[in-house]
Parts: C-alpha cells; structure tokens; sequence
C-alpha cells in the first residue's frame, strides 16, 4: 500500500516503483494496482505484486497445450505449469503458442532442457 499527501505524489511514487521494478528484470504486467482512494489529507493505492500461477490460469493453459494437437504433456505442479515433449521443437511449438495468444500475464519459460 502506498500512501500520499496527493495525488500527483503517488503517480510520482508510481513512476518510481515502475522503473525500480523494471531496473530488476520484473515485468510490469504482474503488477495489479487499485484505484487511488482519498481519505481526508491523504492518498493511498493498493499495488499487488503476482507470483506463480492461480488454479484458473493454469487450468486455461493446459487446456490451451491440450487443444493444440502438438505432442506435449501439460501438468500443474503448484503454482507452475510443466510442459514435458521427446523433441525439443515440440516444446518450442509449445512456447510458441503461449507467445501468440492472448495470456494478460506475462509468462517466464526455466529449465529448458538442450
């Protein structure tokens, strides 16, 4: 939560924590923010900072891997989801597809297997 004495000092403080954030290799897309609410002299904003991945996305991608005929397995672990395939194009394929649809949320691709 942030808070302000106005307005123009949370953007302020906005534009701050945006190129802070961005300075650390975090991608902006994952921050939700509230609207500003004004409570006597003072400002303040609600900002979430997302990490991993809720039941309903994740069931979406899986769902999206499944209806795209490729030869891959989807599986949620947590708050990740595993595409496993035998041939490395596949998996490409895989990430290709994630790339060219519509997500809302920007998605982080580790353990690429060689």
């Amino acid at each position: 939560m942030m808070h302000a004495e106005s307005a123009f000092q949370l953007q302020q403080m906005t534009s701050i924590l945006h190129s802070k954030l961005s300075k650390r290799g975090v991608d902006l897309g994952c921050l939700k923010t509230d609207n500003a609410v004004t409570q006597g002299k003072e400002v303040h904003q609600v900002l979430n900072l997302q990490q991993g991945l809720d039941s309903v996305f994740a069931k979406k991608l899986v769902k999206l891997t499944k209806e795209s005929k490729l030869k891959v397995q989807a599986a949620i672990q947590g708050e990740k989801v595993r595409i496993t395939g035998k041939k490395r194009d596949d998996l490409q394929q895989a990430i290709a597809l994630f790339r060219e649809s519509d997500l809302k949320l920007p998605l982080q691709y580790e353990n690429f297997r060689d």
